[in-house]
């Protein structure tokens, strides 16, 4: 049976689940030796609890790196919200700063994880890209030329990060941002008019 997300003791326990996790994983320095079983435990709940929130340990970590994510993201952005190019340029550089960080933490057996983590914070992505051009989105735009043109800003932006970050940094993140910037721009230009 699905939880109510908006019930204060289904947060509560969604937190303190995290909660341990983030504890182990200071503790342990790793995310692949750390189990559910341990997550359970330490936050003093059963292992019943913790698949009644998560499917599985994969679940878990999708929602785990999505709340750093926009928590990053909330904290980055003018005003926590993206409203115009200066706000989609911070966005871009946290995306960069954000997947840069999160490699350096990455030890060598949580590689398995990378597709999982960057599956989970393209969404995210997508979606706040979604929410800012519906808000712009001229007359003339169809509701489906909208979505499309978030997936591809959204994969653009992403894909140009992650590639940023695997390669050996030959340039800035703000020098690949400004010409990422102009593309994406002129992207979006179909929608925002």
């Amino acid at each position: 049976m699905p939880v109510n997300e908006n019930d204060p003791r289904v947060q509560r326990t969604r937190q303190l689940l995290m909660q341990a996790f983030m504890e182990l994983l200071e503790e342990k320095k790793n995310i692949y030796s750390i189990s559910v079983q341990d997550i359970a435990a330490r936050a003093t709940v059963n292992r019943a609890t913790f698949y009644a929130h998560f499917a599985d340990k994969f679940a878990f970590l999708e929602s785990w790196m999505r709340e750093k994510f926009q928590r990053k993201l909330s904290n980055e952005l003018p005003n926590g919200s993206l409203s115009d190019m200066d706000g989609l340029r911070a966005l871009m550089l946290s995306v960069f700063d954000f997947l840069a960080r999160t490699r350096l933490y990455m030890t060598p057996g949580d590689r398995q994880f990378e597709p999982l983590f960057e599956i989970a914070m393209q969404k995210e992505l997508d979606r706040l890209l979604l929410r800012w051009l519906r808000g712009l989105q001229q007359p003339s735009a169809s509701p489906e030329l909208v979505e499309a043109t978030a997936l591809f800003a959204s994969w653009g932006i992403f894909g140009s990060a992650v590639q940023w970050s695997r390669a050996p940094r030959e340039r800035t993140a703000e020098s690949a941002v400004r010409d990422l910037l102009v593309v994406v721009a002129a992207g979006v230009k179909p929608v925002t008019g």
